[in-house]
C-alpha cells in the first residue's frame, strides 16, 4: 500500500512539473511568451545568474582579508635522549637536563590587518565585480532576447512562405485538371499536361523543403529559449502584422542605458582600482598579532591523568607588525605601467564601442526605412500580380491564353508573394535592432 502511494505521489509530481511545459506547448506561443520563456530557461541566461551568485562569494572572499584571522595548533613531542647543558657551579662543573622526555603545546594565534591599502583596495574592486557580473548578466538576458525574436520571425516567415507554396500546389492542381481535361477534347497537347506535371512536382518538392526549414528554424528556437527540441510548439501567424507607416526617429540616440556602456564604465572602475591597488605595494602595511600558548612537559606520557607529574606553563604576547617595502626590482613599477596600458586601451574599445552603436541605430533607420517602402511597393505588386493571374486564369480556361503565359504569372506571383513576406520580416529584424540600439530591448517582454 505504501509503494502504490508513493507511486502515486511521484507521478503526481512527475505531471506539476511538466504541466507549464506541456501547457506552453499545447498553446499558441506568442513573441512574449517565448521571451519570458527563455528568460527563464535558456543555459546561458542561467549561467550568468549563477556567475552574479559566486561573485557574491568572491567579494566574501576578499573581505575575508579585512577580517581577524584566528588559528590554532597543538604538537605533541617525544624525546628519546634529552640534551644536556654543562655548567660551572661555584668551582664544580655539573650538566643540567635540558627539558624533559614528553613535550605537548597549544596555543592560538590572531592576526588583524590594521592598514593594509591593497586590501581595502581590493574590497572596492570585489564590490566592483559583483556590479559587473549583474551587468554581464544582463547583457546575455539582452542578447538572449534579440536572437530569440530573430529566429521567431524567421520561423513566421517560413510559415507563410509555405502558405504560398500550397496556395500555388492548389492553383496548379486546378489548372491540372482543366489542362487534362483539353488534352481528352483535343484543345491541348501533351506537352502542356508533362509541364503542369512537372510544375506541380517542382511544388511539392519546394514545399517538403519549406517544412523542413520550418522544423530546423522551430528547433533553433526551442534551442534558444531552452526548450527540448522534441516538444511540439505552435506559432501564431499574428505576430507578424503588416506595416504601413515608419515610427517616429530621434536623429540621435543616448547611450548611457546601454548595457554595452555600462560594462564599458564598470570595466573602467576596474582597472582603475586594480592600477591603485598595484600602487597600493608602495605604501607600508600595519597589522596586530597576538597569541598565547600552553606548554606541558613530563618524563612519562601521563597528560591524562589526575595524579601526574607534568610541569605546564602558559606564555602570550601582544605586537605590532610594520612591513615596509623598499625595493622590489621595478616590479610594481611594471604592473602599474601595464594596467596604464590597459586602460588606455579600453579608451579606445570605448571610442569603438560608440561608433558600432551609433552606427547600429543608423543601420536600423535606414533598414526600416527601405522595409517600408519595399512592403508598400511588394504589397501592391503583389495584389497586382493576383489581378494579373486571375485574368489569365480565366483566359486561359476560356483558351485566350496560353500556358506559358498561365505559368509565367503564377511564377510572378509567388516572387511578389515572398518578396512582400521578406520585407516583412527584415522591417521586423531592423525593428528589433532599433528598439535594441535605444536601450529598450527588454521592452518586448513588457
Amino acid at each position: 500500500m505504501f509503494r502504490i502511494k508513493t507511486a502515486k505521489l511521484m507521478l503526481l509530481l512527475i505531471i506539476s512539473f511538466g504541466l507549464p511545459t506541456l501547457t506552453l506547448a499545447q498553446q499558441p506561443i506568442t513573441l512574449k511568451d517565448a521571451l519570458k520563456y527563455a528568460l527563464d530557461n535558456n543555459v546561458k541566461v542561467r549561467k550568468a545568474r549563477l556567475d552574479i551568485e559566486g561573485g557574491r562569494y568572491k567579494v566574501q572572499e576578499v573581505r575575508a582579508q579585512a577580517l581577524p584571522q584566528i588559528t590554532g595548533n597543538a604538537g605533541l613531542t617525544y624525546n628519546p635522549i634529552i640534551g644536556q647543558l654543562v655548567a660551572n657551579f661555584g668551582g664544580q662543573t655539573q650538566a643540567i637536563r635540558m627539558g624533559q622526555n614528553w613535550n605537548s603545546s597549544a596555543g592560538v594565534q590572531l592576526s588583524q590587518q590594521l592598514f593594509n591599502q591593497t586590501v581595502f583596495t581590493g574590497l572596492q574592486a570585489a564590490r566592483s565585480s559583483e556590479e559587473f557580473y549583474n551587468l554581464t548578466a544582463q547583457l546575455t538576458e539582452e542578447q538572449i532576447i534579440e536572437l530569440v525574436a530573430n529566429t521567431y520571425y524567421q520561423v513566421l516567415v517560413n510559415k507563410q512562405q509555405l502558405g504560398v507554396v500550397e496556395t500555388n500546389i492548389k492553383n496548379v492542381k486546378v489548372v491540372e485538371k482543366v489542362t487534362a481535361s483539353q488534352f481528352e477534347n483535343g484543345l491541348a497537347k501533351k506537352i502542356d499536361v508533362d509541364r503542369i506535371k512537372v510544375k506541380l512536382t517542382n511544388l511539392e518538392t519546394k514545399r517538403v523543403q519549406t517544412i523542413n526549414a520550418i522544423t530546423q528554424q522551430e528547433n533553433q528556437l526551442k534551442f534558444a529559449m531552452g526548450m527540448s527540441v522534441i516538444t511540439p510548439i505552435t506559432l501564431p501567424n499574428s505576430e507578424l502584422t503588416e506595416v504601413r507607416q515608419l515610427p517616429v526617429f530621434a536623429d540621435t540616440v543616448g547611450l548611457a542605458n546601454r548595457t554595452e556602456i555600462k560594462l564599458l564604465n564598470n570595466q573602467d572602475k576596474l582597472y582603475a582600482l586594480q592600477r591603485k591597488a598595484y600602487l597600493a605595494e608602495y605604501y607600508p602595511s600595519l597589522s596586530l598579532t597576538g597569541n598565547y600558548t600552553y606548554s606541558s612537559q613530563s618524563d612519562s606520557f601521563d597528560f591524562l591523568s589526575s595524579n601526574r607529574a607534568a610541569i605546564g606553563f602558559g606564555a602570550s604576547s601582544v605586537g605590532l607588525s610594520l612591513k615596509i617595502p623598499i625595493f622590489n626590482g621595478f616590479l610594481t613599477r611594471s604592473k602599474v605601467r601595464q594596467a596604464n596600458v590597459d586602460i588606455d586601451k579600453l579608451k579606445q574599445d570605448r571610442i569603438e564601442k560608440t561608433n558600432e552603436l551609433n552606427l547600429a541605430y543608423e543601420n536600423a533607420k535606414i533598414e526600416l526605412k527601405n522595409s517600408i517602402s519595399t512592403i508598400n511597393s511588394q504589397r501592391k505588386n503583389a495584389e497586382l500580380a493576383q489581378e494579373i493571374y486571375n485574368s489569365t486564369q480565366n483566359n486561359y480556361n476560356n483558351g485566350l491564353a496560353t500556358l506559358t503565359d498561365l505559368l509565367d504569372t503564377e511564377d510572378s506571383l509567388t516572387e511578389a508573394q515572398n518578396s512582400y513576406t521578406q520585407a516583412l520580416l527584415n522591417y521586423k529584424i531592423a525593428e528589433i535592432q532599433l528598439i535594441k540600439a535605444k536601450g529598450d530591448i527588454r521592452t518586448l517582454v513588457q
